[in-house]
């Protein structure tokens, strides 16, 4: 079978998986394990995430059922979808972090200043510098030397592991070290 051939055969079975509640209970009992497997490897393992997705699969997979052109496998079409539906939650997650640490970083910046920052020259070039930061770093640096939060508090605050956010400040200070042009004080 060519890749734009139509297989009569996958074709026939997503039909027939839906043309009664034993047939579709038949075909979901036998592509819950593959599909709910491909997701579990994909997202940290079995648990509730990965029944999430799974579950999201099979009800886009039941919505969109007559989309399928049968030009793959069914298991196929189901593993293109719940790839989707990772990639949906990687980005969902990805715009919730962004938008933490906005909220997050909006709240470090206090209007009582340490008098080195409040001259206004030094001050644009650390903000300058601080905006060439990824979020997360300019967030940990600011909480650091900032806020003067512990290596503890700043893991718990941006939910990541000690080692992580120390890990994190080393290259935010060496970021900043480059950006700015000058020496930043551990």
């Amino acid at each position: 079978m060519t890749a734009t051939a139509i297989d009569a055969g996958a074709l026939g079975e997503l039909q027939s998986a839906f043309a009664d509640e034993a047939s579709f209970r038949a075909w979901y009992d036998r592509m819950l394990p593959r599909i709910y497997g491909f997701i579990s490897n994909r997202c940290g393992g079995p648990g509730p995430l990965a029944e999430d997705l799974t579950q999201q699969t099979f009800v886009e997979a039941t919505r969109a059922r007559a989309t399928f052109d049968g030009r793959s496998e069914v298991t196929t079409w189901m593993c293109a979808i719940a790839r989707h539906k990772l990639a949906d939650h990687y980005r969902h997650l990805e715009r919730e972090e962004r938008r933490r640490l906005r909220l997050v970083v909006r709240e470090v910046e206090p209007a009582d200043a340490p008098d080195a920052l409040l001259a206004s020259d030094e001050r644009d070039a650390i903000e300058r510098a601080l905006r060439t930061l990824p979020s997360t770093q300019r967030a940990a640096l600011l909480f650091r030397h900032l806020d003067g939060l512990s290596v503890r508090e700043i893991a718990v605050l941006l939910h990541r592991s000690d080692s992580a956010v120390e890990s994190l400040l080393a290259r935010a200070r060496q970021g900043f070290r480059e950006a700015y042009g000058g020496r930043v004080d551990d």
